[in-house]
């Protein structure tokens, strides 16, 4: 069957991705784990408000008020969720060996990529955009409680809840690229978590060197791209906002390319 028109193939994706019966729960755990971070870190900001010193009164909005809404711990959790499954799309295919099914049936293997691409980028970009946005409306409605709750016409609060929602497809097309790669589940899940969230651990911001790598890392880029308000601590070494989105836009082009390229060239 090689006469497959690409919307086929896009319907072909969408249902694998949703027969899996890991599918619904793995969004749905790490929707809630998410959450649940975010929200402990509100709660016991509501709760220890009235103990805070003046000055960090003075600074929660929008600056704590927004680390609420959005943690880093909580960006942890979503971006290895997302890139876990991004990475399962297509390593999942080679574990059971049904992508041999699927090759013999479409040979032309950059369209089933470009397929599993799209319809991961598009379930992420939803994906994001809700736990994003309920994220940033429960935060903010708990610390409405103490007055110190942001709305999203907020300046700059629309911009760190988009940067948040698309780490998703971000984060889900590097483990997708990883998975089309290493074709190893394992392998795919420890590279995931050293280049997501162990990278960016281990470089500081001493140098300008090691400044730029980790700006230009997607945790380094989203963080860039949360900050809502001037911060009391100088950064000696200032990323721009476009830096930061040109980071997330070339993270997400070279793993669609790498994904292409490693299952094009390689056998099955």
């Amino acid at each position: 069957m090689t006469n497959v028109r690409f919307r086929d193939l896009l319907a072909g994706e969408w249902m694998k991705l949703w027969s899996l019966r890991s599918t619904p729960w793995a969004f749905g755990v790490g929707a809630l784990a998410v959450l649940a971070v975010n929200l402990n870190a509100t709660f016991a900001d509501y709760r220890n408000y009235p103990r805070y010193p003046q000055g960090i009164r003075e600074l929660f909005v929008p600056i704590w008020a927004m680390r609420d809404a959005f943690t880093l711990g909580g960006a942890m959790v979503f971006m290895l969720a997302t890139g876990a499954i991004g990475a399962l799309v297509i390593v999942g295919e080679y574990g059971t060996g049904q992508i041999r099914t699927t090759f013999a049936a479409v040979p032309d293997r950059r369209a089933v990529v470009a397929a599993k691409s799209l319809v991961l980028a598009g379930v992420m970009l939803v994906y994001g955009a809700l736990v994003a946005g309920v994220s940033f409306a429960a935060t903010q409605a708990v610390l409405s409680g103490r007055d110190v709750g942001m709305s999203i016409g907020y300046p700059g609060a629309a911009s760190a809840v988009t940067a948040s929602a698309l780490l998703a497809p971000v984060c889900a097309l590097v483990g997708f690229g990883l998975g089309a790669l290493l074709r190893h589940t394992a392998a795919t899940i420890v590279t995931l978590t050293g280049v997501l969230l162990l990278l960016p651990a281990l470089v500081g911001e001493q140098s300008r060197w090691s400044a730029t790598f980790l700006h230009a890392l997607p945790q380094g880029a989203w963080k860039r791209l949360t900050e809502v308000g001037d911060s009391p601590v100088p950064v000696e070494f200032p990323w721009t906002t476009g830096g930061a989105w040109t980071v997330y836009a070339v993270w997400t082009l070279a793993s669609v390319a790498v994904a292409l390229v490693a299952v094009h060239r390689r056998d099955v």
